[in-house]
């Protein structure tokens, strides 16, 4: 049996790559079979930059929404999101989901009012999905994930006020 060459693996991840980006598509997962005990198996994931915009801006024109998102972030917050108060934090690594399955209606939207122990989004992590429930009563402030993004254990995502 005879094992695969490293160059075109290489040129082969470098191939998943453009089409990850030319499809808008933010992860993709493969597994090439070479032969009995030779396989490769890569995963491909597109780190998404959360920009927050004014929900009025967002609602009112969605061209304007569309030239906040393009512009660079303010430096007026230097605030760390994870040290706020209200800060609900990642238990876990895994990828954040804002609705409970694809299509759906998120579970809160900023301004939401929230219960505590209320779902606010799930974390699904070796593929078992983790509710996160707010850990108090209030309004969602800020909603600092994509749906679909990777999270750290410890990343902010949400703040609750």
């Amino acid at each position: 049996m005879t094992k695969h060459t490293h160059e075109g693996d290489v040129a082969f991840i470098q191939a998943l790559a453009e089409l990850l980006n030319a499809n808008d598509l933010t992860e993709l997962a493969v597994k090439r079979e070479y032969g009995e005990d030779d396989s490769l198996e890569v995963r491909v994931v597109k780190q998404a930059t959360v920009v927050q915009a004014a929900p009025i801006a967002v609602a009112a024109a969605p061209v304007a929404a569309q030239a906040v998102a393009a512009a660079p972030a303010a430096p007026a917050a230097p605030e760390d999101p994870a040290q706020h108060p209200g800060a609900v934090t990642s238990p876990m690594v895994g990828t954040a989901y804002l609705a409970p399955e694809p299509g759906a209606a998120p579970f809160v939207a900023v301004g939401a009012t929230v219960t505590e122990g209320q779902t606010v989004l799930i974390v699904e992590a070796m593929k078992t999905m983790n509710h996160i429930p707010a850990p108090r009563a209030g309004t969602v402030k800020r909603i600092l994930v994509s749906d679909g993004t990777p999270v750290e254990f410890g990343a902010p995502l949400m703040i609750i006020e």
